[in-house]
């Protein structure tokens, strides 16, 4: 029989276990059954009658070995129902240290996102509704990373952007923000609007 002791516990392990104990008490309850049926004699009736002597109304060997083996049985019992317990609490602490492990994957991953996600230069603190900005799906608290030949290795400040804009009117430029910390790319179009400048 496996020794829950020895390596991780599977359920199946465990159900092994709770067939064998079931098996067992199933043994037990066919013995006391037979103990009923010699006149209810049970675990602790006299084997002998008034004067002492064996008796005779009872198959003697049939109780003797029912009573042997029930005690036996029950011995086994105790030692299955603590494996199960063992196992059982085994089971408990492996799928909690599994569910600690595969958390800790969890944030490993996300924090090995973090790291590949590239480098925001500046943030939308702004998007004028029916602006050319807002048409194209920029939203507030974007983070841009790139704005088309500008990005954080040669970005110095906003003028920076502001010369992009104004050599790009018309013409769509690619510019990619982190959002909710994912990448998005949007395709913005500077142009004249009513409102100031070429995005609003």
């Amino acid at each position: 029989m496996a020794d829950p002791g020895s390596g991780p516990v599977t359920i199946s392990a465990v159900q092994q276990l709770v067939k064998r104990k079931d098996e067992v008490e199933a043994q037990i309850k066919a013995y006391y059954e037979l103990l009923e049926n010699q006149k209810g004699v049970g675990m602790d009736g006299p084997l002998v009658d008034a004067e002492g002597f064996p008796r005779d109304d009872i198959d003697l060997y049939k109780v003797r070995t029912a009573r042997h083996n029930i005690i036996c049985l029950q011995n086994d019992h105790k030692a299955l129902m603590k494996q199960v317990e063992e196992a059982l609490h085994q089971l408990h602490a492996q799928e909690k240290e599994k569910h600690g492990r595969d958390e800790a994957e969890g944030v490993a991953d996300t924090m090995s996102q973090d790291q590949n996600l590239p480098q925001a230069f500046a943030k939308v603190n702004a998007v004028t509704p029916g602006s050319p900005a807002s048409i194209s799906g920029l939203q507030v608290d974007d983070e841009i990373v790139e704005f088309g030949s500008v990005n954080v290795n040669n970005f110095q400040n906003l003028q920076n952007i502001a010369t992009v804009v104004q050599h790009s009117e018309g013409r769509p430029l690619s510019v990619t923000v982190l959002r909710g910390g994912k990448k998005v790319h949007v395709g913005l179009t500077p142009k004249r609007w009513a409102g100031k400048g070429l995005l609003g």
